[in-house]
């Protein structure tokens, strides 16, 4: 088992922790890691851009000249594709471009990220990180003084002071330990997590 250090929100070492190789030790699959991330950012889009085809696009409905004589090209609508304000060649239509990936195949694209975060020094576990006001300086302060500049909060519970607090800062975003997801991990280079977070995911994958 892999022992990290535990930090209170002064910055200060308060102690050591033991993670379970199960979650935060196991053989990284990159596939799984690269998968979940693609899977993320295409769920999240909207698929709603729209084009018209030809059939679709208004007027162009005889022929603009005829098909010989008159020393043009033949044309046969004014809304055929290469007309300005014609119809788009292959427009793009709405389409859900979601897929969904195995539950099993999710679990192991998160301990695949757990576990980089870990071989990288890129984990803080922080004894508890509680506030007793919304006040993003201190949310802040506790970066600083573990030199930490992007990083992934993952909270044990929902404490809105924490939320509001580190709303503020561009490169840091929070999150519960159950909605944590790979990309996330991946894009906010340092994880900082509570040790209540730590046991709590451990006993979901584990």
């Amino acid at each position: 088992m892999a022992s990290v250090k535990v930090y209170n929100i002064e910055g200060k070492e308060v102690g050591s922790i033991e993670l379970n190789d199960s979650v935060f030790g196991v053989e990284i699959n990159e596939h799984l890691v690269h998968m979940a991330v693609v899977s993320h950012l295409a769920n999240k889009r909207q698929g709603t851009q729209s084009a018209k085809t030809r059939s679709e696009v208004s007027g162009g409905g005889r022929k603009p000249w005829r098909q010989k004589g008159t020393g043009h090209a033949r044309q046969g609508s004014i809304r055929a594709p290469q007309w300005k304000g014609g119809g788009v060649v292959f427009a793009p239509k709405p389409r859900d471009y979601s897929f969904k990936m195995n539950r099993k195949e999710k679990s192991a694209a998160v301990k695949s990220a757990l576990t980089s975060r870990v071989s990288e020094n890129k984990i803080y576990v922080m004894d508890e990180i509680s506030l007793d006001e919304i006040k993003t300086k201190k949310v802040q302060a506790m970066l600083d003084a573990l030199k930490i500049g992007k990083a992934l909060i993952v909270l044990d519970k929902k404490d809105d002071k924490v939320i509001l607090s580190a709303r503020n800062i561009p490169t840091v975003r929070t999150a519960l330990f159950n909605t944590i997801n790979v990309y996330d991990i991946l894009k906010y280079d340092t994880l900082v997590i509570t040790k209540d977070a730590v046991a709590q995911i451990e006993e979901v994958y584990a």
